[in-house]
């Protein structure tokens, strides 16, 4: 009786194991300090010149001698923000920081979304390298510089007339004494800020639109539409995330006033200190005429407390009614 052989069964080579742990464990170490060397001078700056002066705020809790120094001065708790609150000055010089950084805000934003809209139209590639860089040279005019172009159109150079005098002569209307009327130098100082950041800012929203895929414009081409109604339908609505992300930046500065632009224009006029005397330039004026660290440091304290509370705030409004554009 014959015996049924079996085939022996074929030897199956056994699953390759998990990759060695320590080779991708020095694989990533490798990469994270390479990435670290990459960081260092950044940190480095930072560190030196943000975190470290931070020990300095126990300046706004103290009755600052300089000759005891920083940790040896006295404290006194809350009175040099008392003393800044309780002051006459103390209205008049919030509402002016609040009124001209949301001027400068709106303004600003809305002129670069603006230029951005129109430099993408152009079709000339010349033209609008050219066109560019026309508008974004006034982001690098220094303050002072800006203030003697205003001094000539204002008060002319010799300090009498102006070419916006003559014009207004020209006109009809009476001319105007501008370095005696407060009135209308926030309209003046933001006309300023437009002129200035107006062309850096499209730069950014330019970049955005970059960003945009072309088969949207080519659908609303299809469906008939001009390039106004794309530019009003398509691209508006998509710049929409850009312009909140600078919105939200600029929230978090909304307590601090443009010092070097302002103070080379204004000064210490002080017939113009009713429309244009922020936080910024009350501290420095501080600082220089009367020696009073404390107070300004606790102003500074104050800055940076309300800065950051209103970013957060700005924040979790964005993140309730715009989900999509929230910046966290």
């Amino acid at each position: 009786m014959s015996t049924l052989q079996t085939r022996p069964e074929p030897q199956t080579r056994p699953p390759s194991g998990p990759p060695d742990r320590r080779r991708v464990r020095r694989r990533a170490v490798r990469t994270n300090w390479t990435i670290g060397l990459l960081a260092l001078p950044a940190v480095a700056f930072f560190l030196v010149f943000s975190y470290l002066p931070m020990s300095g705020l126990v300046v706004a809790f103290k009755e600052f001698d300089v000759s005891l120094g920083i940790f040896g001065s006295p404290w006194n708790g809350l009175e040099n923000f008392t003393y800044f609150l309780e002051s006459g000055d103390a209205a008049r010089i919030l509402f002016n920081t609040l009124f001209l950084n949301i001027l400068f805000l709106a303004a600003t934003l809305a002129a670069g979304m603006l230029l951005a809209i129109m430099l993408n139209e152009i079709r000339s590639t010349f033209f609008k390298r050219v066109s560019q860089s026309v508008v974004f040279f006034p982001y690098f005019v220094s303050p002072v510089v800006i203030s003697i172009i205003l001094q000539v159109l204002l008060a002319g150079a010799s300090g009498g007339g102006g070419a916006v005098n003559d014009a207004l002569g020209g006109l009809g209307f009476p001319a105007v004494d501008w370095y005696t009327e407060p009135g209308p130098w926030p309209w003046i100082l933001t006309v300023v800020k437009v002129w200035q950041l107006g062309g850096y800012l499209s730069v950014i929203f330019l970049a955005a639109i970059t960003g945009i895929p072309e088969e949207v414009y080519e659908a609303g081409m299809i469906d008939g539409a001009s390039r106004a109604q794309m530019a009003w339908r398509i691209t508006l609505p998509l710049l929409k995330p850009t312009a909140a992300v600078l919105l939200v930046l600029g929230v978090g500065r909304i307590f601090y006033g443009d010092f070097g632009t302002i103070y080379a224009i204004v000064g210490d006029n002080g017939t113009l200190f009713d429309s244009t005397d922020v936080i910024d330039t009350y501290v420095f004026r501080a600082l220089r005429q009367l020696g009073d660290f404390g107070t300004t440091a606790a102003i500074g304290l104050f800055q940076s407390v309300v800065g950051f509370v209103l970013v957060v705030i700005a924040v979790l409004i964005q993140r309730k009614y715009s989900k999509e554009t929230s910046v966290l």
